[in-house]
């Protein structure tokens, strides 16, 4: 098991118990206790989980939106096939708003390849579009960041978002059903979302399985708005059914 593999699994344990020893996670993983005490180490100092003695426990709160340091260890083939996906669905030229999320950040690391013109919406995005020089043409927005999630939200967002037009929104969510529509936990990002859709001739949503069927706090628009959803065969049946009847073009990968 490789050490990215290993550090997803421990971060899926902790999360979905709460909290697991070194010698439960060592049993799991197969790996020594001395090289888990390392990952829970490592996996602390990004703000994962908390160690404690003898083990790790999870930060998140019941409800709480999981940080980005967490959600970017879990389910990371699935996010990159369908970060694939979305950047196959996208022609050379085209001007792309990327939102913020673990999901778009995959999309990112593709699209920095390719001559198109994209505006991400996530420091992390911008950072990885600045880092190395490429073929794509990044735009910056204004915006304060969301503490530790790194999203780009306020009135200076809504403003960049206002003044442009795009071919395609790339968009996460936290949430999605045919019957209350794209969700999402914090109301400033639900503004961005629904402001960047507003924007963009078409949006493309890149989301895995777990979150359809599931309905967040913050209401960004009906699944109408969506030309495409990019999700993985873990996501319900029933869900991609009523979403196909409504008007989304469902792939899984």
């Amino acid at each position: 098991m490789s050490n990215a593999d290993r550090h997803g699994l421990i971060t899926k344990v902790v999360r979905d118990s709460g909290g697991a020893t070194v010698q439960q996670l060592a049993e799991l993983t197969g790996a020594s206790e001395m090289t888990i005490r390392r990952d829970l180490d490592t996996l602390a100092a990004q703000g994962v989980l908390e160690r404690v003695r003898g083990g790790a426990r999870s930060l998140l709160l019941r409800g709480e939106e999981p940080p980005f340091a967490l959600r970017a260890h879990e389910a990371v083939d699935t996010k990159r096939r369908i970060a694939a996906e979305v950047s196959a669905l996208i022609a050379d030229g085209e001007s792309v708003l990327l939102d913020s999320g673990t999901t778009c950040l995959e999309v990112a690391r593709l699209l920095r390849e390719r001559p198109v013109t994209v505006m991400p919406l996530s420091l992390q995005a911008i950072q990885l579009f600045g880092a190395t020089p490429g073929p794509a043409t990044l735009v910056v927005p204004g915006g304060q960041p969301r503490a530790a999630e790194g999203a780009l939200t306020g009135p200076l967002t809504l403003a960049s978002l206002a003044a442009l037009r795009f071919d395609t929104a790339v968009i996460g969510c936290c949430g999605l059903s045919a019957t209350d529509g794209l969700t999402a936990y914090d109301l400033d990002d639900a503004a961005v979302k629904k402001a960047g859709i507003a924007s963009a001739r078409r949006t493309l949503l890149a989301s895995d399985g777990s979150k359809l069927g599931r309905t967040a706090f913050a209401h960004v628009g009906p699944s109408t708005l969506l030309h495409t959803l990019v999700t993985d065969t873990t996501a319900p049946a029933d869900e991609v059914t009523a979403l196909e009847n409504a008007g989304t073009i469902v792939t899984t990968v």
